[in-house]
């Protein structure tokens, strides 16, 4: 293939001066809207992809391309991972039936305390609606809004044995595959958490979930409703 000699991309390029990244007073803009979709910024770029290919840049790529890849690792389960409060919690997937947006809990005559918050109306269907803040002893006050992305609070229904549960949480992070046997030992994840009801930690890049056991989370949650 014949190189063509590369056409430098400079101050003095068009699209820089009078192009949408100078002072648009370009005549072919009227035309075409955008320097992209003009020819000679298009002619440029092919310019740019076609010039020679230094030989240190072609064997750097090469080795990179021979090296193999690194096997996929092993996951054979999977969680759902949300926020209350300050903590990063999970449950096993199959439990999740639904993601809802927040709706009024409204309050059962003498139930007005501890973590059953009352009734939930969800897509047309009344639930008991459970704080897992109150039930975890999760401390939910003063928590500062997460870095760099917004946050929307839901309500999380699980599937537990014949009842289904409207939980309150803060954020929903998504589902997180891992391996059973690399689950870590319960630590300072949910540090007043009732012994047991967390099974384990889960990673899922920066974010450290604690998985909670499906047959004491059951056995809470039911707890609630006699």
């Amino acid at each position: 293939m014949k190189h063509l000699p590369v056409r430098a991309w400079d101050e003095e390029a068009c699209w820089r001066g009078i192009g949408v990244a100078g002072d648009r007073s370009c005549p072919e803009l009227a035309t075409h809207v955008h320097c992209r979709n003009c020819p000679v910024y298009a002619g440029a770029a092919q310019h740019n992809l076609q010039r020679p290919v230094d030989a240190d840049y072609r064997d750097a790529w090469a080795r990179e391309l021979a090296r193999p890849e690194p096997p996929p690792a092993r996951t054979d389960a999977a969680a759902l991972a949300f926020r209350v409060g300050r903590e990063w919690l999970a449950v096993a997937m199959a439990l999740a039936v639904e993601v809802a947006p927040p709706a009024p809990a409204h309050r059962l005559p003498h139930r007005s305390r501890g973590a059953l918050l009352g009734i939930v109306n969800v897509g047309g269907r009344l639930l008991p609606a459970v704080s897992l803040a109150r039930l975890l002893n999760v401390d939910t006050d003063d928590v500062p809004p997460p870095p760099g992305r917004h946050a929307f609070a839901r309500l999380l229904v699980l599937a537990l044995g014949p009842h289904r549960y409207a939980l309150p949480v803060d954020e929903v992070h998504g589902v997180v595959r891992h391996a059973q046997d690399a689950m870590r030992p319960p630590a300072a994840n949910v540090g007043h958490a009732p012994p047991g009801l967390v099974a384990g930690v889960i990673a899922d890049g920066a974010i450290e979930a604690g998985l909670l056991d499906t047959a004491r989370l059951r056995a809470g949650l039911e707890a609630l409703l006699r």
